[in-house]
């Protein structure tokens, strides 16, 4: 693996950890990553909307401006897939922390 595709994979990696554990900010970075694909993470504009969701029901005050700016180029069906994994996401987490 490349150097840049390691580095990708840290922040990813790190990123999830921290979301996991409620951060608001970090959920809002990977959104800002899969929405931008920035670290040569691809695009993945459901995921990015998953993220911003999840930042926001965290605390963000700008994730919900982002994910609805992102929301503008989905269909209603990406937009449904996102919520379901932002949920499924935070079922995970919070049964992890029970």
């Amino acid at each position: 693996m490349g150097n840049s595709l390691k580095s990708a994979q840290f922040l990813i990696d790190s990123r999830l950890a921290d979301a996991a554990r409620g951060n608001a900010d970090a959920a809002y970075e990977l959104g800002m990553v899969y929405s931008s694909g920035a670290s040569g993470i691809d695009m993945d504009l459901i995921e990015a909307h998953k993220w911003f969701n999840i930042a926001a029901l965290k605390g963000s005050a700008q994730a919900p401006y982002m994910r609805a700016e992102v929301a503008e180029d989905m269909t209603a069906r990406e937009i449904i897939e996102a919520q379901k994994q932002a949920r499924a996401w935070l079922q995970l987490t919070s049964l992890r922390a029970a």
